[in-house]
């Protein structure tokens, strides 16, 4: 391998984004942290490293095993590289700003850095795109944030969005009810892990045919909303898991009025990735796209330190959403080429400020030419000035 080869080889999941795609994807996180604060989400800023302690504590401990750690060479303590930004904004929710008003709502913008990544995203450093909602536990707030996050999207020139509602809650509450001993227990969530109906079946003679006819329903009470609540809303449940139906009742028919026209899926078992959430959780994607383009939920921010844990009167429930902006890059039109204008050497100042305030780029020549057009192409440049103003470069 060549030496220019060898500076330019990364570490696996990790690359360098270039022009035009860089600019293309700083806009798109803007443009969203805009549809978020007119939404009244207010925007900050966490450290990329945190101490561990602080990082992985409350909801961050599901992330443990993502965290890049090192050594702090002042404190002699350890740090973490954030694999997230969610427990970070509800470390600053529950200090910094613990005086302000409640439900607070916060949305922020940044890279993470994860150890490894997953089959449907191998990169290990992606930005992302984030809002929460802090302090509010109806379902008004959850519906709030999925259609926030549906509304910026369908700005943004995606197409085909489809949003998969998920309950967390409900199979361990389900499960609990039952009654059942470990071994059964766990053979049932490997089963409902794989949506193994035919396992079910063959466990009807040890835990009973009517606890096996339930689980297979709530199996089947997945694929598109309405017909998926309706299996979900026949089922005998009672307790934890009637109330956690409840309430993704009243966030589908929020959702359904707010959108109608949206794509809208519900599964039930479905648990990857939704190891904290404590309520109805959410996954967009857009048919075609690889990979999920965000996902959130409710969820405790549980925030406090990990030898030190919050007290329960200090915990608040919150909603977040969290957009990641590989996956949206994949799923947007590609970005309109931007006006390039050469400008030869010597340009006047104001003339070329004038440009730039029409919304044009320019690109100086530093030196004279005699071929400003052949200069211009060089350059990337579709437009050159003269005398008479800008003009098409004339090999176009």
């Amino acid at each position: 391998m060549s030496d220019a080869a060898d500076k330019a080889l990364l570490p696996a999941g990790l690359c360098d984004v270039l022009p035009p795609q860089a600019a293309f994807e700083d806009r798109t996180t803007e443009r969203l942290l805009a549809a978020f604060e007119a939404h009244g989400y207010e925007r900050v800023k966490p450290p990329l490293i945190e101490f561990e302690e602080s990082l992985l504590s409350g909801s961050g401990a599901a992330l443990a095993n993502h965290v890049f750690r090192l050594m702090d060479p002042q404190s002699h303590r350890m740090m973490g590289v954030r694999p997230d930004m969610t427990t970070q904004v509800a470390r600053i929710a529950a200090t910094r700003l613990s005086g302000r008003p409640r439900p607070l709502r916060l949305s922020y913008g940044g890279e993470v850095l994860r150890v490894a990544g997953s089959q449907l995203r191998p990169e290990r450093q992606f930005g992302q795109v984030g809002a929460e909602l802090i302090g509010s536990d109806s379902a008004a707030g959850d519906a709030e944030v999925i259609l926030m996050a549906v509304e910026a999207l369908t700005d943004l020139g995606v197409r085909d969005l489809s949003v998969d509602l998920a309950l967390p809650t409900l199979v361990p509450a389900i499960l609990d009810g039952l009654d059942l001993n470990a071994d059964n227990q766990e053979r049932l969530r490997l089963a409902l892990d794989h949506k193994d109906i035919a396992e079910i079946h063959a466990m009807a003679p040890d835990i009973g045919t009517q606890r096996a006819d339930l689980i297979r329903a709530l199996i089947a009470a997945t694929g598109s909303a309405g017909p998926a609540m309706a299996a979900l809303a026949a089922l005998p449940l009672s307790g934890a898991a009637a109330a956690a139906r409840d309430t993704l009742a009243r966030v589908l028919s929020l959702v359904t009025a707010g959108a109608p026209d949206l794509r809208l899926t519900i599964d039930l078992v479905e648990k990857w990735g939704f190891a904290y959430y404590t309520g109805v959780a959410f996954t967009l994607f857009s048919r075609g796209v690889r990979g999920e383009l965000g996902r959130g939920g409710r969820y405790d921010t549980g925030h406090g330190m990990a030898a030190d844990p919050a007290p329960e009167s200090a915990l608040e429930t919150a909603t977040g959403l969290t957009l990641f902006t590989d996956s949206l890059m994949r799923a947007l039109p590609a970005d309109a080429p931007a006006r390039r204008i050469f400008l030869p050497s010597g340009t006047d100042r104001a003339a070329a400020r004038a440009l730039r305030d029409a919304g044009w780029i320019t690109v100086a020549g530093l030196d004279d030419t005699p071929t400003p057009d052949a200069e211009a192409k060089r350059l990337g440049c579709g437009h050159v000035l003269d005398a008479a103003g800008p003009r098409d470069r004339k090999d176009q």
